[in-house]
């Protein structure tokens, strides 16, 4: 893709700014202390603002530009689809909706071959819990602390963050418990064996505790996304499998970030040899280009609702424009080799330059990730491990962090930024020259975090 030449126009700047701060209310905000930049293109790995700064998306957006900024290929699917049909309601069997099932299910785990599609992946989430409740006639679900499952009603009384606080409900039936972290172990184990051990002790006494007739669903992200890119230790998974085989709880695996390539596998669930009874997806499954998610169901699970009507749908479920982007995204990751690049990237860039800068840079406590899924946990005392900032730490408590993006912004790099971490989340199909460039940026900006450290 040959580099898009930026003609910086700060007037047409100015016009967006204003007309967004006038009328656009933004998610996870204190509307009168936002300042966003107004965008005026992007490509690939970058995009630019008006100003013509150019920056390298180390976020992939949201953690879903798995194939980066305006694939010519995903674009002229999008185009060739609305020439062809715009839109349909989802009651109808359309060519394009059941390729995108077609597709999806031959790379999901096991017998996860029914697709039931949404929006997104918070809506992916509702709904695999309300299959879970239905096929389990239980109400129940458990999630685990340090998560994230979306916004919507279930999804964020499901999450595990502060952003679940303001909206908690006590009666929406769900129970907290504590995964696996080893470098932050609320078991105080000292080895992963040990880790694994103890964590999947506790969630078997939460389940006794809790009453297992009682539990529909265990639901885990396969590595947890926004909460620090903890991967799971050997053995983790596959106990969770087999406690919830012991009680007849449905595993549900919640793949929206993870999935599509973004580990180094077509889902995460494929480096622990692990099947779900359901398994969310949503964000790289057609790069975020329309918006689509989905939940990817067992048989036995989908032959609950053979005779039995599923009480649930969307007026946009399967969207043809949304399918066409997957159809073409997911044809794009096999003949560009994404999965493998982001498996090799891993392997061979990040996480050795990663690695590396962790040696020079104090504020760096522990590098852990795999594929293009990556965090950086800052520190201001590798020995006691104290965070560099608060949890949840805003205003002058998280000056650190703040000086720390500003830096890497600086330095043409758009960091992933949440509490005391970085996450370094580039494109599945980012290249080597990109990532290298990335790691230098970040060198950069880690000597700032570096002056906080106690």
């Amino acid at each position: 893709m040959t580099p898009h030449v930026i003609e910086p126009d700060p007037q047409a700047g100015a016009a967006v700014k204003a007309a967004d701060r006038a009328h656009v209310f933004h998610s996870w905000s204190a509307q009168g202390l936002i300042d966003p930049l107004a965008v005026a293109g992007a490509e690939g790995s970058y995009f630019w603002d008006y100003d013509g700064n150019r920056y390298l998306d180390f976020t992939s957006g949201l953690v879903y530009t798995n194939i980066g900024y305006q694939h010519p290929k995903v674009v002229a699917a999008i185009q060739e689809q609305a020439g062809k049909l715009t839109t349909f309601a989802p009651a109808f069997a359309i060519d394009v909706r059941s390729e995108a099932a077609r597709l999806i299910a031959e790379r999901t785990p096991g017998d996860l071959d029914k697709i039931f599609f949404t929006n997104g992946g918070a809506e992916a989430v509702e709904n695999a819990v309300r299959m879970a409740r239905l096929h389990t006639g239980r109400t129940k679900v458990l999630s685990a602390y340090r998560s994230y499952h979306g916004a919507t009603s279930t999804a964020i009384n499901l999450t595990g963050d502060p952003r679940r606080w303001a909206s908690d409900n006590g009666s929406a039936g769900v129970v907290r418990f504590w995964a696996p972290f080893l470098y932050r172990s609320p078991f105080y184990a000292t080895t992963e064996a040990e880790e694994s051990a103890r964590a999947l002790q506790h969630l078997e006494d939460t389940i006794a505790f809790e009453g297992p007739a009682t539990i529909a669903a265990i639901i885990l992200e396969t590595v947890p996304g926004t909460a620090g890119i903890m991967t799971p230790p050997p053995g983790y998974l596959a106990g969770v499998r087999e406690i919830c085989d012991k009680y007849g709880i449905v595993f549900v695996l919640d793949e929206v970030m993870a999935g599509f390539g973004r580990t180094g596998k077509w889902f995460a669930a494929e480096h622990f040899d692990v099947v779900p009874d359901l398994m969310t997806f949503a964000k790289g499954v057609n790069s975020g280009y329309v918006p689509l998610g989905g939940v990817a169901i067992n048989a036995e699970i989908a032959a609950t609702f053979d005779k039995r009507p599923y009480p649930g749908g969307l007026t946009y479920s399967g969207h043809p424009l949304a399918c066409a982007a997957a159809v073409a995204t997911i044809q794009v990751m096999e003949d560009e080799k994404v999965v493998e690049n982001a498996a090799h990237i891993g392997e061979t860039v990040l996480g050795p330059g990663l690695r590396e800068l962790a040696e020079r840079h104090p504020s760096v406590g522990e590098v852990r990730g795999m594929g293009v899924f990556w965090a950086l946990d800052l520190v201001k005392n590798r020995e006691t491990r104290e965070p560099l900032v608060p949890y949840n730490a805003a205003g002058e408590a998280n000056a650190p962090m703040a000086a720390f993006g500003a830096a890497a912004k600086k330095n043409g790099l758009w960091p992933f930024v949440n509490m005391n971490r970085t996450h370094a989340v580039p494109a599945c199909n980012v290249s080597e020259a990109e990532a290298k460039e990335g790691l230098a940026a970040l060198d950069a900006a880690l000597t700032v975090a570096d002056e906080h450290i106690a």
